[in-house]
């Protein structure tokens, strides 16, 4: 329970802080994408006795640089070439776990995370990648910025708007992978977009919204897990759906809802 407390606060944190940038470029689906091409890099790990957490982090920064590649030469829609991986790399992950005998107990904790199963091991993977993706963001602040709010602005202004939207892609596959075993591969998106999508209800200023977001994320992270512990439900189904009571929540009081009225 200690592990999975200290857990909560990084993963909710830091779906938090990608989810606002995922928010604003409008990025949401490709979220959902890369989270569902987890599923095949999790079916090579197992298949082939190796970490799935590593092929998952691998399988899923291809898979976001793909997605962004085939967007740019193809000049398709971004939700065109998230729906193509999307169900590509699902096929893929349901072929690989075809191929096993034994191992459905493992596939079926990824699918649906377990945030109190996490070792010391996974706490400290996580705990770096946390820092790493936070010291990304941090650095390149301002440069992410701009990004998100004018793209031709910070094109004009000498920004490498390319590199960042590369970078973006990888950041959020990294996050991703990183909260699959607290969460599951079918709730990861969610937690990542629904505080930033709570908080952008509430304010019109970047730094509050990114701060109220972290806020959504990691009190849905540790109320989730509470629940989950004392009425014995998934985890990851208890925190996705306290994310999904404090967006609506924010939704009835959002002063933007006001003024559309």
């Amino acid at each position: 329970m200690q592990r999975a407390l200290i857990e909560a606060v990084l993963i909710g944190g830091i779906c938090a802080v990608i989810g606002v940038y995922v928010v604003l470029n409008g990025l949401s689906f490709i979220g959902a994408g890369i989270s569902h091409s987890t599923f095949a890099g999790v079916g090579f790990g197992l298949l082939l006795g190796i970490d799935p957490l590593w092929t998952a982090l691998l399988f899923s920064t291809l898979v976001a640089l793909s997605i962004g590649a085939v967007s740019e030469k193809t000049q398709l829609k971004h939700d065109t070439s998230v729906g193509i991986f999307f169900a590509a790399t699902m096929a893929l992950g349901v072929l690989l776990i075809g191929l096993m005998d034994d191992r459905y107990i493992d596939v079926f904790s990824y699918l649906f995370g377990n945030i109190l199963a996490l070792t010391a091991t996974d706490l400290w993977v996580s705990a770096g990648m946390s820092t790493l993706v936070l010291g990304i963001v941090v650095l390149l602040f301002k440069e992410f910025l701009a990004l998100s709010f004018d793209r031709e602005v910070a094109a004009v202004i000498g920004l490498p708007v390319r590199k960042l939207q590369y970078l973006l892609l990888v950041l959020i596959a990294i996050t991703v992978v990183l909260s699959v075993k607290s969460v599951g591969v079918v709730l990861v998106s969610a937690l990542i977009v629904t505080p930033a999508a709570a908080a952008y209800q509430l304010t019109v200023n970047f730094r509050r919204m990114m701060l109220l977001s972290v806020l959504f994320g990691i009190g849905s992270a540790l109320a989730g897990l509470f629940i989950s512990y004392y009425i014995d439900i998934p985890s990851g189904a208890g925190i996705v759906l306290i994310a999904t009571i404090l967006f609506f929540l924010a939704w009835m009081f959002s002063p933007r809802r006001r003024h559309a009225g």
